[in-house]
């Protein structure tokens, strides 16, 4: 079902998660595939609709820096890096402490986190408050930016949340804190530059 980034849309969207079916949303990098990340069974669907290996972990949004606390660790850095980019296109490798969602996505110590800068997207968060948030392609393939070439890729999914095109065409910049230096693991919009005037 297509529907659009109104407030019934979203409600649609987020009992779909609730209810453990998959949704796929714009964020303020790309498109992306949305679901529970407490439900496995809807977690494995991401892993096979993009075709992806489960030992390639997926990531998760969070609506605020709080609710990703709920579920993960943050150190001194982590935490002034949050303040700074979130909401926004910076993902953080922190330390898991959410033990139903390691076992359902199959994680070990570690989770990738964001809270993104897209209105959609967060209304959604809102509702939902945490989402598996991976980006809308097929494994090792170039993620979508406008929603017609992602629903003539792709099916296998519950709701579509169309937002058109999105402007941005870059995914979100991976940074982890080990040692207490900054380790970037996928450069972004936002660059190494950028985060080092932090500390």
């Amino acid at each position: 079902m297509i529907v659009t980034c109104e407030p019934s849309g979203i409600k649609l969207a987020a009992t779909t998660i609730k209810n453990g079916g998959l949704v796929v949303f714009p964020t303020d990098t790309v498109y992306g595939f949305g679901c529970d990340p407490r439900n496995p069974k809807a977690v494995r669907s991401i892993f096979r609709i993009k075709k992806r290996k489960e030992s390639k972990h997926l990531p998760v949004l969070g609506y605020s820096k709080e609710e990703i606390s709920k579920i993960a660790v943050f150190d001194d850095i982590s935490i002034k890096i949050a303040n700074r980019f979130w909401p926004g296109q910076v993902t953080l490798v922190l330390k898991l402490k959410d033990d139903e969602i390691k076992n359902s996505m199959n994680l070990d110590d570690k989770i990738a986190v964001r809270v993104p800068d897209h209105p959609c997207t967060l209304s959604l968060l809102k509702e939902c408050k945490l989402l598996v948030g991976t980006s809308a392609n097929f494994s090792g393939l170039p993620a979508f930016s406008d929603s017609k070439k992602v629903l003539e890729s792709f099916s296998g999914y519950d709701v579509f949340l169309d937002g058109g095109v999105i402007s941005n065409t870059v995914e979100s910049t991976i940074v982890e804190v080990v040692d207490g230096k900054l380790k970037i693991l996928r450069q972004g919009n936002v660059t190494k530059k950028e985060l080092d005037v932090l500390f």
